[in-house]
């Protein structure tokens, strides 16, 4: 028996509410916790205690400890909390910079849309990693140099989307009537350009945000990073992989949280991208 169109149309808005709200739930039970845990009954990150090296996950330390006898939930949850805030500035930074740039690029066109879209080849042909750990190994890997730096190195795939979609919306009515009332182009990419590319943007932030988690992780696992014993999830797996014949919850736990932030990041951009298809459609 065939389903009734009806049906057949629910079937995708379910899909996208299900991976959304399971995407959300991720996220969720991981950022909840990091953001209350300076108000938790959890041991302090940074507290010694040799005596408690290495104790399994039980008891006291629900996740065990680590080498210096430090709770590892605690250095979980802090260290969470801080790659989350390096990676969403970074973010916001990156879109920032690439909206700016693209919305430029592709409003006024000619030889400055040419030389932002080389500019934008070179920095896409750049390895990522290679140019932070040259940055870091010059600079020195301070927050805010890791922020800034990330930031910078993330802005083309921003602005080659606020070009795509800034060459369609100048071509609309609507922007030929401000610009005949005599609109400065300033004001008209801000007032009537900008709005029409949040919600590409923000579906693209959400899906890019997984990979900014990823590149901090590993700047911080080769050591590169925000340095110890300050806790990122990148350099607590980098400590404990040294122990991980002896203690593999060290690896294991923080390796966890980085798959649910990026499962949940994935899940929920999916979700937002294919609610704008359908609306477009």
């Amino acid at each position: 028996m065939i389903a009734p169109l009806s049906a057949l149309r629910r079937k995708p808005r379910r899909r996208f509410y299900g991976d959304g709200i399971l995407g959300g739930l991720l996220l969720l039970m991981v950022i909840i916790p990091a953001l209350l845990a300076p108000w938790l009954p959890l041991p302090d990150p940074l507290h010694n205690d040799l005596a408690a090296a290495f104790l399994p996950p039980g008891g006291r330390h629900w996740l065990g400890t680590d080498q210096l006898g430090r709770d590892l939930l605690s250095r979980i949850l802090s260290g969470t909390r801080l790659s989350l805030m390096v990676v969403l500035l970074a973010a916001v930074i990156a879109a920032a910079i690439g909206s700016l740039l693209g919305m430029i690029a592709g409003y006024l066109g000619g030889w400055l849309d040419a030389l932002i879209m080389r500019l934008m080849d070179i920095q896409l042909a750049v390895p990522f990693i290679l140019l932070i750990l040259l940055v870091m190994a010059l600079f020195g890997a301070t927050l805010s140099n890791i922020i800034l730096i990330m930031g910078v190195t993330s802005w083309a795939i921003y602005a080659r989307v606020a070009r795509a979609k800034t060459l369609e919306i100048r071509e609309l009515e609507y922007i030929e009537a401000v610009k005949a009332m005599g609109f400065s182009t300033p004001r008209i990419l801000l007032r009537h350009v900008l709005p029409n590319l949040m919600t590409p943007l923000l579906v693209l932030l959400t899906l890019d945000i997984p990979r900014l988690m990823v590149l901090e992780a590993s700047i911080g696992f080769l050591g590169m990073g925000i340095q110890p014993p300050t806790p990122t999830l990148g350099n607590l797996i980098g400590e404990g992989r040294s122990y991980m014949l002896l203690a593999q919850w060290l690896v294991l736990y923080p390796g966890l949280a980085i798959a649910a932030l990026m499962v949940g990041c994935n899940l929920l951009g999916d979700s937002l991208l294919r609610k704008t298809h359908t609306r477009l459609d």
